[in-house]
This record gives structure tokens, sequence and C-alpha cells, in this order.
């Protein structure tokens, strides 16, 4: 019977099979996996999967280990193991959309995928392996499938028994973003029980007192997705997404924090507990930390293959800012946040992959291309990069401190920094409603409390000797500097940062393509200008440099990395470029000045004077 079971529910994956394509700039294992030509050999005296343990999370945990056995009586160096989720991965039908063909042709896809001789060189001679995967907890239960016959031509010879986490449903991967005032903080975490099931808070406060804020709840379904194959195959139930805004805080004060869930009938789901360190108020003259970086994504620690895996810097960055995380304050990541590009359940893994990070200081995203673009969705470029998401997860999953989602620029202030973050995928030229925030926002700040002024972007807006940019001739987005760089000069912006471009450069302070400052390394007086820098290799593919050289380029760097600013106080600011492979400096300067030469006139920053007495 179990046998026959097994048998069903796969021929059911087979009979709703749906063609679409993912798009992105990096390999995809996955998308040769020949789904749609799958046969079945499911015999288990021939071929056998097995799991353990079972059950998963029994003291809380939310990422396990487990450990799969497998054999085949004809064993193939090309055999793999799928890893599902659900577990009865055909659950839901697929709806007639089908823009383009492009294989896997799975309903449901698989989260990843590894081959069986990857922990076991002897498997092809012995027909016996075994391989350790890691689980997250993703409110669903799992299963693996073993194939042989390789990528294009695979046939299910060997289904596993079941996992699951014990609480599929709990509370977990918290990540914490500065909310519309300097002394709120916002906490969101995934779940999986809706308003109708529990009601969700946070209890908080300093040690040795508990304050509990509710949380609003919100999810979306399948026809809030743009495309395949966030519509299709990528589809995955994100759950339930929570945020709580935790009010009157105390400048730097220490708070502990955990997520709670009431249940129905009074009973309490918590989580673990978390702590952070409250916001400086704008202008508070202390040691203020910022790390800043793009394009970072994911990557899986069992070495798996996925969706979109060309992110293998992801995790030596992530590495390196959790063993540095108690000399960091605030983290920007400027778009290209998960590259989930559809395939909705690796938001979930990157949720988990930051959680360390996310859920002890603010995490604040900018929106990217893989996150927005899609054709005919309002994206200022009308390219496939989000496969259909069209900014949905992005606006959900993390909280931004925007007026409206849809539009996803917003200021923010962290103490002596005031940050202006721009939406490139939406237009930012003159004479629109962006162009007309990002002046209020250059505008509105108070350069004596908040002297370090600070632009972030997704693509770049600036200047970058990517070969891309060079072979345009435009040496950064096309139309990108031409509104805006007259807003920087006016407003004496220091430093503009981009992701976008996957590798590592800084120019010299720069106006309408001019130097106007020759110092490479310390920066005293006034700048005359304002320094541009590429930090959008955190994690994905690297991008090639032009052979053309400029003199505007002061440093490259073709590696993973990202950058640091730290403010001693009102006159001395520190940058820092680190490499992601050993956290060490590479390349840095220093800003020293006094208010007076913020208020220095200079080309095109000053406003009209009088003769007049």
């Amino acid at each position: 019977m179990l046998k026959q079971m097994k048998v069903m529910r796969l021929l059911i994956v087979l009979g709703l099979m749906m063609i679409q394509e993912a798009t992105s700039h990096g390999e995809h294992p996955l998308s040769r996996i020949a789904i749609h030509e799958a046969t079945f050999a499911l015999h288990d005296d021939l071929a056998y999967i097995k799991t353990s343990p079972t059950v998963l999370g029994l003291r809380g945990e939310d990422t396990e280990w487990v450990t799969l056995e497998f054999g085949s009586e004809d064993p193939a160096t090309e055999d793999w193991i799928g890893v599902f989720s659900p577990a009865n991965f055909s659950a839901s039908t697929c709806p007639e959309e089908n823009p383009r063909v492009y294989p896997p042709f799975l309903c449901s896809a698989p989260i990843k995928f590894q081959y069986a001789n990857y922990s076991s060189p002897e498997y092809k001679d012995t027909g016996k392996g075994y391989l350790k995967l890691q689980l997250i907890n993703q409110r669903s239960d799992f299963s693996f499938a073993l194939f042989s016959g390789g990528l294009l031509n695979p046939k299910v010879i060997a289904v596993s028994n079941i996992v699951a986490f014990s609480n599929p449903n709990a509370p977990v991967y918290p990540r914490i973003a500065q909310g519309k005032e300097w002394n709120e903080m916002t906490v969101t975490w995934t779940s999986g029980y809706g308003i109708d099931e529990a009601e969700p808070f946070v209890e908080w406060g300093p040690r040795g007192e508990h304050l509990r804020s509710p949380a609003v709840t919100q999810t979306f379904d399948r026809h809030s997705m743009c495309g395949a194959p966030a519509r299709t195959v990528g589809w995955r139930d994100p759950g339930f997404i929570h945020t709580s805004f935790l009010k009157e805080l105390w400048p730097n004060r220490v708070y502990t924090y955990k997520m709670g869930h009431k249940l129905s009938n009074g009973t309490y789901i918590w989580s673990q507990e978390y702590q952070f360190k409250a916001s400086p108020y704008p202008g508070q003259n202390s040691l203020q930390r910022v790390v800043i970086f793009g394009d970072m994504g994911k990557d899986e620690a069992d070495g798996s293959n996925e969706y979109n895996n060309f992110q293998r810097g992801a995790l030596n960055t992530t590495k390196q800012l959790i063993q540095d995380l108690k000399n960091i304050d605030i983290v920007f990541h400027i778009g290209d946040i998960s590259y989930a590009n559809g395939y909705l359940s690796q938001w979930d893994q990157f949720t988990a992959q930051v959680e360390p990070i996310a859920s002890t200081v603010p995490y604040m995203i900018a929106s990217g291309n893989h996150e927005r673009d899609w054709p005919g969705s309002g994206s200022f470029y009308g390219n496939n990069d989000s496969g259909g998401e069209c900014g949905v997860l992005a606006e959900n999953m993390f909280y931004v401190p925007t007026m409206n989602n849809a539009k996803f620029w917003y200021s923010t202030d962290y103490g002596m920094f005031h940050f202006c973050i721009a939406d490139t995928e939406h237009d930012w030229r003159e004479g629109t409603e962006q162009y007309k925030f990002i002046e209020h926002c250059l505008a509105s700040v108070d350069r004596q409390k908040q002297p370090w002024l600070i632009f972030l972007a997704h693509r770049v807006l600036g200047y970058s000797s990517c070969i891309s940019y060079a072979e345009e001739g435009s040496f950064s987005e096309p139309m990108g500097r031409e509104s805006l760089q007259k807003l920087w000069q006016k407003y004496k912006v220091d430093i503009a940062i981009y992701g976008h471009v996957h590798n590592y450069e800084r120019t010299c302070p720069i106006y309408q393509n001019i130097c106007t400052n020759e110092e490479k390394h310390y920066y005293k007086g006034s700048l005359n200008g304002t320094i541009h820098v590429v930090a959008g290799g955190a994690g994905a593919s690297l991008s090639t440099f032009t052979s053309l050289q400029t003199k505007w380029s002061i440093f490259k760097d073709h590696d993973h990395g990202f950058v640091k600013l730290t403010a001693f106080d009102h006159s001395n600011l520190l940058f820092e470029y680190k490499k992601s492979r050993d956290g060490q400096v590479y390349d840095s300067f220093r800003i020293t000045r006094d208010y007076r030469d913020i208020l220095a006139c200079t080309v095109d920053s000053c406003p009209s004077t009088t003769l007049a007495s």
C-alpha cells in the first residue's frame, strides 16, 4: 500500500507538468533537469533511500542536519537526489500559464539537489552511499527522491520517508529594521499561524522588564505574482509574515525580545530570546558603524545545488559579518537580496542565513532588479529579472520605512548619518516623484547635527568601470548621472554607494567626470565633490572590469567584499573595504573636517549671494 501511494504521488507530479523560464545571469544547475522526460522504476528491492532523524527541532532548533542512506542495484555517477517540500510535492495544480519553454517542469520545484556520489565517491562501485543535508524550518514537511539517468533522462527509482520539524508553524527568522521614527524598531518574522489561529505579538523590554506589542499579519497568494516561475513551478506558500512596532526606545539601550503566538486554546508558542541595541538619536555624538553591500544572495552550507546557483561568496560575507557583529550597528543590503528569482522557497533560505545578523542589528534593504523588474508591471526596466515576483516578496519579507512599499525609496537616520535610499527600478529622472523625494531627502538634513550624508541605490547611477557600462560609453546606468549629479553636488553628498555590478570600485571625489580632489586616502576639509563606490560584490558571481583606464577610478577589486563606514564624531569618518574571504581591509580612506568645510562653497554647491550690505 505504501509503495502504491509513493507511485501515485509521483504520477501526479508528472501529470501536472508545466513549462516556464527563470531569468538570471548565472548558471542554473536545476534548470538542466529534464523532469518532463522522467520515468518510474520504483522497486524497493532494487533501490532505496532512507532519512534520519524523522523529527527535527525537538529542542526548538530552526535548522538541522539530516542523514540520507541510499542504494541502487544499478548505480551510476550521474545519479542524484532531489529535496522536496512539501513532501507531497504535487499538492497543487499548475495554472494555465506558460510564457516560455525552459526546464524543469515540475509544478512544485525541488528546493535543491545533490549528486549521489558527493559524499560517497565509491557509490558507482558499491551502489551504496550517504549524504548529509541541512534543512530549515519552512512550515512544511520534506521528502527526498533518488534519480538515475542523470539530469537529462531522469528516472525516479526511490522515494524516502517523510521528515518534519516538530512544530513547522513556529515563529522563525526575525529581522529587525528601523521604523519611521528614530526611536522605533520593527520586528518582522515568519510563521505558519494565521490570525484566525493565533494572536501574534512581541514580548520585549530592557532586561528584567516585559512589555507586549501586537503584530500585524500579512500574506499573499499565487495571484499576487506577476508571472512564471513565481506563479507556477516556483510558487510555495509563504506562510504568514508578522511585524511588530517597538516604540519610544531609549537611545543605545539594549533590549531583549522574543516572538510569541497565543493560540485559541490559551497556550503560547514562543521563539527563542534575542536582543538588539536601540539606535542613537539624530545627531548623537557616539561611535557609529555601518556596513553596506549589494547582491549577496544565499548559498547552501551543505554544498547542494539550487536554483540561481551563482552566489558562492554569500556564505563568506555572512560569516564575516557574524564574526564581527559586535562591531556593527546597522546593515544596508542595497538590492538583489536573495536572488530567488521567482522560486519562493529561497526567501526562507535567505532569512535563515542572515538571521544571526538581522535579528541583532537593523537590516535595511533597497530594491534591485532581481526583486522588482517584470514586463508590464510598472518597473522602469521591462526585463524578467524578478522571475515574476515584481517586488511582492521584498516588500513583504522585510520592513522598510517607505510611505508606500510600491515606491521603494525612503530616508533613515542613524546618529550622525543621514541616508537617502533610492529605488533604481522606478524612474528617478528630473520631474518624477522619486526625483522630488531625493531632492527633499538631501535638502532636509541638518549637516551641523548630521554631517555624514550618504546616498544609496542598487544600480550604478554614478560611476563604474564594469565592462558592460564601458561598452555603452556611459560608465554608469544610462541616464544615471544626468539628473542626479547636480543634486549630489548642490547638497554636498559625501559618498554614493551602489550594488548591481559584482565587484568593488572607488572613485575620487568627482563632479561632471572631473576629480575635485587629488587626495586618495586622507581627505581634509571640503571634498568639493562626491566619492562614488560600487559595493555589489557581496556574493553573486563577479563582474568583469573594462580594460580602459579612467582618471576617476582610484581602486578596483575583482573579488567578494563589503564596505564599512565608521563615524567617530562629527569631524572624523573612516571608510573601509573588506574582502569576504578573510575580513581584512584592502582599501580605506579617512575624512577629517569641520562644519565650516561643509558650508564652504564649491562649483554649483552654493546659493546665490548679494553684494548688498
